[in-house]
């Protein structure tokens, strides 16, 4: 879909997208009288979630106009995700109406600044008009194909700027989506690090891929442990953006779990859901995009991201319950069930991005546990960190993004579940606490260093449309992650 500015003029608007706040009915500048009326006429009181749709005729025309109008609720309430939705919501309706273009009238309501409302509606409208349909042979075309978000003289530069960021992060995000989106006979661990060269080439990031025995050499043991079940070998994929080379030392580090495909190993998962285990690469993508909106927006600020990517399956070579495995970090560990593995990836690729790429602060992003669905269902992502400046800053970056975290509490009783007397860690901690028992096994490996963890179990999938989203990946965490980065400019 195409997003473009464009100055404001009754003679260019035809058919309209407006936003209406339920407190400023009264004072709302209508662009034109019959929309007014005919909301009213439909009981249409701007209240949050309301839609209304008005066919009208502009004197001396012979063809309708055409408006959508898009409640936002009190503007006392309101906040940049309402925008989101408001907007994702109104889209789908001129979609279903068969409506090709819409013109967004200028933003009136001086609760959000102009910028940021151009940035949440350029990606509600490329978030929601997303489609995957590499597959399909016929595919189902989406009616509306461009949005014009038009300005006042005097907001031109906020509105071009935004919108511009808007469709930088939406594209990304879309861009992590597809990748999830693909099926695992595709999306291998070879596949995805080919995809993030090509991510590197088109945004301006560096990538170095190292395969098998490079692995091997740097003693990620535990990585290696994973995918070595599977005759797809593993890839480790480094992504580096210098956006400042004055500051050398200071690096912020990203990590994604890489499983392209996940079977449980010999802890084999229920068939039902299986196929969904392709998407066990989400934070893999998440990094991914994030790594391309950085660079597209050439961040000042130096980061590195990392990915371990393999997949965990079944053969006579994979790793067995009670096993007891090394780590790059030098740290013994017993494997309770070989359908943790994702830990076991993380633990040796946050130690590697800690003590080989030297950064100072580190975030991990993984569909980790089943146990972060059922304490935060599908709206909230969990968060385990040793650092209260730093949730800070991601729940800053939460509220511009809209994608919800919640901390969780790492208490020191958490991590005895992680013990054993066989091995310095144990893969699981058992089933109370699972969210926070996994992160915590990650922490033991990140050796002091500022840490988050991110728990998008609940959060990089949709079974159903929503708002600006559609059925399967989320793209969550691309947003949140660019916005955490610009934070430490």
């Amino acid at each position: 879909m195409e997003v473009r500015a464009l100055e404001y003029s009754a003679d260019l608007v035809g058919d309209l997208l407006l936003f209406v706040a339920e407190d400023r009915m009264e004072d709302y500048s209508w662009p034109h009288e019959a929309v007014r009326s005919l909301c009213e006429d439909q009981g249409f009181t701007g209240k949050f979630g309301e839609l209304a749709y008005c066919p009208y005729l502009v004197e001396g025309e012979d063809k309708p106009r055409k408006a959508v109008v898009s409640g936002l609720g009190k503007t006392d309430e309101l906040c940049l995700e309402k925008v989101r939705k408001a907007c994702g919501k109104a889209l789908k309706e001129a979609d279903k109406r068969k409506m090709r273009s819409l013109s967004l009238v200028p933003w009136t309501l001086d609760v959000l600044s102009a910028a940021d409302v151009a940035r949440a509606v350029t990606e509600a409208a490329l978030l929601g008009t997303y489609r995957f349909d590499r597959y399909l042979s016929e595919k189902k075309e989406v009616s509306l194909d461009s949005l014009q978000v038009c300005y006042e003289p005097s907001q031109e530069v906020d509105v071009i700027r935004g919108l511009q960021l808007g469709q930088s992060l939406g594209q990304a995000a879309n861009l992590a989506r597809d990748l999830v989106n693909e099926p695992a006979n595709y999306m291998t661990p070879e596949q995805l690090a080919k995809e993030a060269v090509q991510a590197g080439e088109k945004y301006g990031f560096a990538v170095e891929v190292l395969e098998q025995d490079a692995i091997r050499e740097i003693g990620m043991t535990a990585f290696l442990e994973v995918g070595k079940a599977s005759a797809n070998t593993p890839r480790l994929i480094i992504m580096r953006h210098q956006g400042n080379p004055d500051q050398p030392d200071q690096i912020l580090g990203l990590v994604g779990k890489g499983l392209t495909f996940d079977s449980g190993g010999l802890s084999l998962k229920p068939a039902q859901g299986m196929g969904a285990m392709k998407s066990d690469m989400g934070g893999a993508a998440s990094v991914i995009g994030a790594m391309s909106a950085i660079a597209a927006n050439n961040l000042r600020l130096n980061v590195v991201a990392v990915v371990a990517a393999c997949e965990n399956l079944i053969s006579g070579e994979g790793y067995r319950p009670g096993d007891i495995i090394t780590s790059m970090a030098g740290k013994t560990i017993q494997i309770d069930s070989t359908d943790a593995e994702g830990r076991l990836t993380l633990a040796d690729a946050v130690y590697y991005t800690v003590t080989k790429e030297k950064a100072q602060q580190v975030v991990d992003v993984a569909t980790l546990t089943g146990a972060a669905v059922i304490a935060l269902g599908n709206t909230t992502t969990a968060v385990i960190t040793n650092s209260d400046e730093l949730y800070q800053k991601l729940k800053g970056a939460s509220e511009q993004s809209g994608e919800r975290v919640w901390q969780l509490p790492s208490f020191p009783e958490y991590r005895e579940q992680n013990k054993t007397p066989a091995a310095d860690l144990k893969n699981t901690g058992g089933r109370p606490a699972g969210t926070i028992t996994a992160g915590l096994f990650i922490e033991a490996f990140v050796e002091e260093t500022p840490w988050l963890h991110l728990d998008i179990a609940g959060t990089a999938f949709s079974s159903k449309d929503q708002d600006y989203l559609t059925e399967g990946a989320t793209g969550v965490g691309v947003r949140l992650l660019y916005h955490f980065a610009e934070s430490f400019i």
